[in-house]
């Protein structure tokens, strides 16, 4: 079996005209290109997406947020939802085929047509609340196919991995009292959205479901990796996952922008591959990667290159700003006191 690879011209369409909004259609233009300079498309299944039905919507979202973005549609003009999140009248349907992308990879991946999948969208989505698009997220695509993959495909374990530097407040609204859906997110904090504290571990029956590992900003390739070693695996290993849904931001890069990390994109490359390996290791190799954030084209797409080549089992790691200068704070204290909380080995 291959990799199924789920994206479309259309994501292009939802911009921002006359404004330098940092989440534009140059992201996913810089990731499509990258992917056909490299040839590494031709190693990939395409799948041609189509938008998910609003039946499926309601899985994860309340009918107040879907009516809000169906008004936006009949509108004509842009909409500013937020302060920096923004609706044109297509976005509503370029939103739903994101989510149909990611819903439909999903479906493949647990079909048996391929083994796994890379998902590359936009707007990104793990920002979307039940009932409110915000962060530049107007639907949440990871958790409308963690929802299709309980409700229909009746998978009981689903563990989402979210390593975008924000934290995935939306990912973790809709399932925090779910024990079907396990969500681990690691982020810079304090910052935006000011939520994912590691107090914030689930509710009623999903209490203990919730993983957030908020570190401060700095942190590189060595912390991560001990993040990823030292909660990450032994948390997966004792859920026993079926599948697994990663929102993929690589804005944690040290070049971003918006951001303070230090990751190096061979950093993001080696949690990757710890990824891939859990999901050889827990689920068949049952394993979706879906592009979150990012902000610096270069690192994005070769963040997502690498993705690419973790999931077809090839050893090449791109990387063409290499390491981040400074020490990485001592995050050691951190990792023991989210341990204790979570019952971690």
């Amino acid at each position: 079996m291959t990799t199924v690879y789920a994206t479309d011209s259309r994501f292009a369409d939802h911009e921002f005209t006359g404004y330098s909004h940092p989440e534009h259609p140059g992201r996913v233009q810089a990731v499509w290109e990258l992917l056909e300079a490299t040839k590494i498309v031709n190693d990939l299944h395409h799948l041609q997406p189509t938008p998910v039905a609003t039946d499926v919507l309601r899985l994860a979202h309340s009918d107040e947020l879907i009516n809000q973005l169906a008004q936006i549609s009949g509108q004509d003009r842009l909409v500013l939802i937020d302060h920096d999140t923004y609706a044109l009248p297509e976005s509503y349907e370029i939103a739903r085929l994101a989510a149909g992308a990611t819903v439909q990879a999903t479906e493949a991946v647990l079909n048996q047509q391929a083994k796994n999948g890379l998902v590359v969208v936009r707007p990104p989505g793990h920002h979307a609340t039940i009932n409110r698009a915000m962060g530049f997220c107007l639907l949440n695509s990871i958790a409308v196919a963690a929802r299709v993959a309980q409700r229909i495909h009746q998978v009981e374990r689903i563990l989402i991995v979210d390593f975008d530097v924000h934290h995935g407040n939306g990912t973790q609204d809709i399932f925090y009292n779910d024990p079907g859906v396990y969500f681990i997110s690691t982020h810079q904090s304090p910052f935006y959205p000011g939520t994912g504290y590691i107090d914030q571990t689930g509710i009623g029956a999903g209490d203990g479901y919730t993983l957030n590992i908020p570190m401060p900003g700095g942190q590189g390739d060595e912390n991560y990796a001990a993040v990823f070693d030292e909660i990450i695996y032994p948390a997966a290993k004792r859920y026993q996952p079926e599948l697994i849904l990663v929102s993929a931001g690589f804005d944690a890069h040290w070049v971003d922008p918006l951001a303070n990390m230090k990751l190096s994109l061979m950093g993001f490359a080696q949690l990757t591959r710890k990824l891939v390996r859990m999901a050889e290791e827990f689920c068949g190799g049952k394993i979706i990667f879906v592009m979150e954030g990012g902000y610096d084209l270069q690192a994005l797409s070769h963040g997502i290159l690498n993705v690419g080549y973790a999931l077809l089992a090839q050893d090449e790691v791109s990387d063409p700003y290499g390491p981040a200068k400074g020490q990485e704070p001592d995050v050691s204290k951190l990792i023991e006191q989210i341990k204790g909380i979570h019952n971690l080995p």
